[in-house]
């Protein structure tokens, strides 16, 4: 099985971390891959390097499209895939259409089909996405669904001290891009009524100083880490106490299979991804979007009820084995890829 991938995303962020952990999940099971994607991800080029993958660099300008053109079909014609999978609806939009047949458009959110006219097949991350697909008029025998993975067995945890945070207080972790979608306002609201809480928020984005800013005038500098996009998911999973998530919109969002995989209790907002998957009580507790108070009375009771943050991960740890592993997203995509070949054959 020889499969290229195109991906065309931002220099960091989920969907970009699900496309790296994707190809070095395949790479590990032996599957021949070469990705066209930007130059401005060090750390992305750099493990696809180490994992044997081939890179081809483009810029993927719309405004002018053809050097991205050239060297997608170069990379294509040189590597002569099995699978081309377009990451994303800017990289189904430079889907050569010479290869078609064998083109699958991925889909992190609700993506309109248009983006993907170069692509026969089309992927879903979640349950929600692949009726997303079907309602736009693609054939079900089309469609594939394929759950992301997680794996993070042996991480360090990060010293604590070295973030200045007390190794015996309670710690919420955020994983999210720092944009108005992903509620980090009302975390810190809510961990202004939660004594005692410190929270490390690690990532990136266009309202950093408004959180910043936000944080001093809550009192909060000394229990609030910004800690800015970071690569060691596992270690920060594996030194903190709860996992908080509180997006007001997520198609899916990985941070749920993050928190189940690591063996951290998760509270979650009921934005539609979370909703689709977290079981109040079960493997998490589910809040509604917006209410700071759900939120601070939900990590609250995380940290002091009794035997619930321990009834919480094994419940994650259930759907994470029957659903997320890393053995289930290699089944089910080299499935779906045998499916392309077969037809095409």
């Amino acid at each position: 099985m020889r499969v290229m991938h195109i991906m065309a995303g931002a220099p960091e962020g989920g969907a970009e971390n699900i496309m790296l952990e994707s190809v070095l999940a395949l790479a590990r099971a032996g599957v021949k891959q070469h990705v066209v994607t930007r130059p401005d991800n060090a750390f992305r080029l750099t493990s696809l390097a180490d994992a044997g993958v081939g890179v081809s660099t483009a810029g993927f300008s719309k405004l002018w499209p053809f050097p991205t053109n050239i060297a997608i079909l170069n990379a294509a014609r040189t590597f002569r895939p099995d699978v081309i999978e377009c990451w994303m609806g800017r990289a189904g939009e430079f889907a050569p259409a010479s290869f078609r047949d064998r083109s699958i458009g991925w889909y992190g959110g609700y993506y309109k089909l248009k983006r993907f006219r170069n692509c026969a097949w089309h992927v879903g991350l979640t349950r929600d996405l692949v009726r997303h697909i079907a309602e736009q008029g693609v054939p079900a025998d089309r469609i594939g669904l394929i759950h992301t993975y997680a794996s993070f067995e042996g991480a360090e945890p990060v010293d604590r001290a070295a973030l200045d945070t007390p190794t015996d207080a309670p710690l919420a972790l955020a994983l999210a891009r720092l944009h108005w979608k992903k509620g980090l306002d009302t975390l810190l609201d809510a961990t202004a009524r939660t004594p005692g809480l410190h929270v490390w928020i690690a990532g990136d984005g266009p309202i950093e100083a408004d959180l910043k800013a936000q944080a001093t005038r809550l009192g909060l500098d000394d229990r609030v880490r910004f800690l800015g996009w970071r690569n060691d998911r596992g270690a920060l999973l594996a030194a903190c106490d709860l996992v908080a998530f509180p997006s007001r919109y997520e198609p899916f969002g990985t941070v749920t299979v993050d928190a189940w995989a690591a063996g951290k209790p998760l509270v979650a907002a009921d934005a539609v991804g979370p909703a689709a998957y977290v079981q109040d009580g079960v493997n998490g507790l589910l809040i509604p979007k917006d209410d700071v108070d759900a939120l601070a009375a939900a990590m609250q009771r995380v940290i002091s009820e009794p035997g619930l943050a321990d009834r919480l991960v094994a419940g994650g740890r259930d759907t994470y084995a029957a659903t997320f592993t890393e053995a289930a997203f290699v089944r089910d995509s080299l499935a779906f890829y045998e499916r392309i070949v077969s037809t095409n054959r």
